[in-house]
This record gives C-alpha cells, sequence and structure tokens, in this order.
C-alpha cells in the first residue's frame, strides 16, 4: 500500500513541471492569431497542475517519505559526483510546487483578462509556461547541477517577459540590468555547487543533507568558501541593497509578470538558502554576513518605501525588504520561520499587485476619514513595551525562551512592536480602557498565531532542515540585538520624519530616500553606455 502511494506521489510530482513544459512548447507552435486558445489552454494546463500539486501534498501527508528519484546519471570528473535528472520529495517540495503552482494558475488566469486584445498575447504565454517549468523544474530537482541549469532557465524565459513591450527603454534597462546581475549569481551558483561536489563527493540534496548530518570536526575550507558563494547567489538574486534596482525599474513590464516575478521568482534566493541549510547552518561566517546583509536591506528598503508615491513602485520595495527579512531569518537559522514568511509573502504580494489598479482606485474614491491623534512618546513607549511583554510571555508557552531560542523571541518582538504601530495609527482621542482592550487582544492574537504558525512549520519541515543549530555565542547575541536596535530606530523614524520635513536637512533627506538614495545611477548609466539604451542614459526612473 505504501509502495502504490509513493509511486503515485513521483508521478503527480514528475507531471507537475511536464504538463507546463508541454503546454509551453505546443503554445510556441501556434499561430499568434490563435491568441484566446493559447490562454485558455495555459489557464487549464495550469489550473490542472495546481491540483497535481495540491494532491500530491495530501498523498505526502498521509504516508509519504523522503526520496529521491533518479532517471538518469552521469559521473562528473574528478570524483565530483553525478550529473543527474533526479527528483527530491520531501516537506520543502511539496510546500513551495503546492504555492508555487496556485501563483502561477492565478497570473495565467488574470493575464486571459488583463491582456485580452494584445497582439503578443499568445507569445506571452508561451513564455509564461515556460517560465513557470524552470522553476517547478528547480523545486523538484534532486540533483544540485540540475538545480542550477532549471535556475539558469528560469532567469533566461523571464527576460522574455520583462521586454514584453520592447518599445518601452525603462523595461528593457531594467531587463539588461537584471540580466547582468543574473549571470553574476549564476556563475556564483555555479561555482558553489562544484565545491561542494569536489568535496563531498555527491551532487545529490539529499546525499549531502545525510554527509553534512553525520560530519564531525571543522567545517572543510572549500565548503565554507561554497557557503560564501551561497550567500552571493542568494543577495544577487533577492536584488538586495544596492542592488535592488532592476527589480524596481521592471514596473515597467506587465502586471501579471510583476506579481510572478515578486510572488515568485525572486523568492528563490531564500529557497536557495534553505535548500543548502545543510551547508549554511553550520557555516557560522557565511551565515552572519547573510544576516547582515539582509538587515542593511530592511533599514534601506524600510526608509525608502516610505516616501513612494507610485503603488507599484512601493510594493517593488516592499518585496525587497522582505527579501532581506527572509535572508536575516536564515541567517539567524530560522529556516523553517523563513518558509513560513515565504509563503505568507508569496501569496500576499501576488494578490497586491493584481489587486494594484483597484487599491488605486480605491483610494482615489471620495470618502470620508475620520481625524486621528497623534499619539505622544509616552503612549508608544506604554504600548510597545506591553507588546514586547506579551511577545515574551506567549513564546514562554511555546517553550521559547532567550537560553533556547533568542533569535525567535527577538524577531517575534519585533513583530509585536510593529503591531503597536499599527494600532497606534488608529488611535483616536477620548480612548482610554477600550483602546487598550483592544491593543492587548491584536498583540496576543498576533503573538499567538506567529509562535503557532512557526511551530506548524517547525514540525512539517523537520526531516527537510538540519538539525544543528548556530552556535549563539557572544558575536551571534551581539547580532540579534543589533537586529533589535535596527528595527526599533526604523520604526521611530517613520513616526518622526512626517513631522520634522519642514526642516531644511530633513527635506533633503526625503528627496534622497524617494530616490533611493541614488545608488542605482551609476549602474543604470554603465548598462545605458554598454548596450546602447536610447533616452534612458540619465533618467532615473521614480523610487530608484
Amino acid at each position: 500500500m505504501a509502495t502504490n502511494l509513493n509511486l503515485v506521489l513521483s508521478i503527480l510530482i514528475i507531471c507537475v513541471p511536464l504538463l507546463v513544459l508541454a503546454m509551453g512548447l505546443f503554445g510556441s507552435l501556434l499561430s499568434p492569431r490563435q491568441a484566446r486558445v493559447i490562454a485558455g489552454l495555459s489557464t487549464a494546463s495550469s489550473g490542472l497542475v495546481f491540483i497535481c500539486a495540491v494532491l500530491a501534498s495530501l498523498l505526502y501527508a498521509i504516508g509519504g517519505k523522503v526520496q529521491t528519484i533518479t532517471a538518469f546519471s552521469y559521473p562528473l570528473p574528478r570524483n565530483s559526483g553525478h550529473f543527474a535528472l533526479s527528483i527530491l520529495i520531501n516537506p520543502v517540495t511539496v510546500m513551495m510546487l503546492s504555492l508555487v503552482s496556485f501563483v502561477g494558475f492565478v497570473v495565467a488566469r488574470f493575464s486571459s483578462n488583463y491582456l485580452q486584445g494584445e497582439q503578443n498575447q499568445g507569445r506571452f504565454y508561451t513564455w509564461l509556461n515556460l517560465t513557470l517549468a524552470s522553476i517547478l523544474t528547480m523545486i523538484v530537482s534532486g540533483n544540485m547541477l540540475m538545480f542550477t541549469f532549471a535556475w539558469i532557465s528560469t532567469s533566461l524565459c523571464l527576460h522574455h517577459l520583462l521586454v514584453f513591450y520592447p518599445e518601452r527603454s525603462g523595461a528593457v534597462l531594467a531587463a539588461r540590468k537584471k540580466w547582468i546581475v543574473s549571470r553574476v549569481a549564476e556563475t556564483s551558483l555555479f561555482i558553489a555547487v562544484l565545491l561542494i561536489g569536489s568535496t563531498l563527493h555527491s551532487m545529490q540534496f539529499e546525499t549531502v543533507f545525510h554527509l553534512m548530518s553525520a560530519g564531525v570536526g571543522p567545517m572543510p575550507v572549500a565548503l565554507q568558501w561554497a557557503s560564501g558563494f551561497i550567500v552571493l547567489t542568494a543577495a544577487l538574486k533577492t536584488a538586495q541593497f544596492p542592488l535592488q534596482g532592476w527589480l524596481i525599474q521592471v514596473m515597467e513590464a506587465p502586471t501579471p509578470v510583476s506579481a510572478l516575478l515578486h510572488a515568485g521568482i525572486v523568492n528563490a534566493g531564500a529557497f536557495l538558502v534553505v535548500r543548502m541549510s545543510p551547508i549554511m547552518s553550520q557555516s557560522i561566517i557565511a551565515s552572519d554576513v547573510l544576516a547582515i546583509i539582509g538587515l542593511l536591506t530592511i533599514a534601506a528598503a524600510g526608509l525608502v518605501m516610505m516616501t513612494q508615491t507610485s503603488l507599484k513602485v512601493y510594493l517593488a520595495w516592499t518585496t525587497t525588504a522582505q527579501m532581506g527579512f527572509m535572508l536575516l531569518e536564515c541567517g539567524l537559522g530560522l529556516y523553517s520561520l523563513a518558509m513560513l514568511h515565504l509563503v505568507g509573502h508569496s501569496l500576499y504580494k501576488a494578490h497586491a499587485f493584481l489587486s494594484s489598479g483597484s487599491g488605486v482606485d480605491l483610494f482615489r474614491a471620495p470618502a470620508v476619514r475620520p481625524a486621528q491623534d497623534t499619539p505622544t512618546v509616552g503612549q508608544w513607549i506604554v504600548v510597545a513595551a506591553f507588546s514586547v511583554l506579551v511577545t515574551i510571555g506567549i513564546g514562554s508557552l511555546f517553550g521559547v525562551t532567550t537560553e533556547h531560542q533568542p533569535a525567535l523571541l527577538a524577531l517575534g518582538s519585533i513583530l509585536g512592536v510593529a503591531m503597536t504601530q499599527l494600532i497606534l495609527q488608529s488611535f483616536k482621542a477620548g480612548m482610554g480602557a477600550a483602546f487598550i482592550a483592544r491593543a492587548a487582544f491584536m498583540g496576543a492574537l498576533v503573538c499567538t498565531s506567529y509562535f503557532s504558525l512557526h511551530a506548524a512549520f517547525h514540525y512539517m519541515l523537520a526531516s527537510s532542515l538540519p538539525a544543528v543549530r548556530l552556535i549563539n555565542g557572544p558575536a551571534q547575541f551581539a547580532l540579534i540585538a543589533l537586529v533589535m536596535v535596527v528595527f526599533l530606530s526604523i520604526l521611530v523614524i517613520q513616526q518622526s520624519l512626517p513631522k520634522f520635513l519642514g526642516n531644511p536637512f530633513s527635506r533633503r533627506v526625503y528627496v534622497y530616500l524617494y530616490n533611493g538614495l541614488y545608488v542605482d545611477i551609476p549602474f543604470s548609466r554603465l548598462v545605458s553606455r554598454i548596450w546602447g539604451i536610447r533616452s534612458t542614459s540619465l533618467t532615473q526612473a521614480k523610487g530608484v
């Protein structure tokens, strides 16, 4: 019975990327005049793929087991393992398959109306299907080289979606900047994979997982370097500061492309770190660097996004900040929390982009908004302290303490303080006991959900993530303290900056933030000169 169940599970997982790939190849053979037919077939195939992914998840939950299925294997020189066409079935795989197939189905369905009447609608669906097929192949890959080739294919297929409007010079500039960044990231990933293979003599994820779990003694230097290249790859893929400009400028692409990019493809950087977590969890230096990169991006993006007036540009900056948060979680060793964040962010961001037009209409609609009082510093401190105490109290009920999981407790406290900011935005004069009761209830509810979901994801993904935890030495405690200070500083600045805009210095800072601190201009000018992009060499897009 168990054998039959795992056989059906394997077939369903194999069918997920193959169905989308077949639709992409078939669509490329049809005439562009049959765009409506291509759109209908693509939406239907995406729906079928989502059903297969959900069934695979249910079967795995019933009685599936972690396994690697190999169809083809070719030995590599110097005893570096094998290049294999293999799939890895584990909780991370089935979870990501369900997530990406769902987002792909929603984007395909939305695009059938959004692009109706477009001359190149058929071409759009061809590259959309091929991009989805590449992402899904990357997710199921059980071999590191296969994973790398799928990673490269995803970027190359996405490039055609980003230049869907070739007459838009801004879109072309952004796509070419991403092309350069992606080639560097792919080279870095390829070097990391070769270093891992030459050291552990295997390219299979499952084998590497077991070897790293059974390893004793100091980590080999080659693997230390490999973890560093993984950090570089993840940082470039997730558009970390100061190379986030291309992600902001790709807003020139159609909205469905933005939704797919921000809800699925950019997350690949965090997914890479989770896949490589058996190695990353034992590389303290690389993990600390990853956390610092994420923290720097959060600080920059958190301040810049509050100055943006374009909804899509604002959403792009929030994506950069959220990617930084995911890398910070991975750097602190909270891989199950990073997966929870990845799933939540993907669903939220897909909805946010696809509904951005309705959001603008709603904002422009006339409405009577009640006047709100600005909370005093004393009120802010009281409610923030209350949120932190609630977080610590609820965390202790889940066994989370400063001795065992200080990083998880610190991020929970940050969530509590962020909740404080949202509560204070609704503060009105005369709200005494009622306001305090609402704040207490909402804070307790959010903290309980935070720790409950983390516990659920940790339980579901236990067989896919390393048991080895980062050593909580002085450096790690200092890093956690720095995280707390940075987040609290961002919240204070966000609360205070609007009040000081009458000050010349504050106005100057506001302009710098509005233009993304101007860090992307040299890269844009360089690409424009090298690649000969017309009329954009001296033009800086808003928010970039």
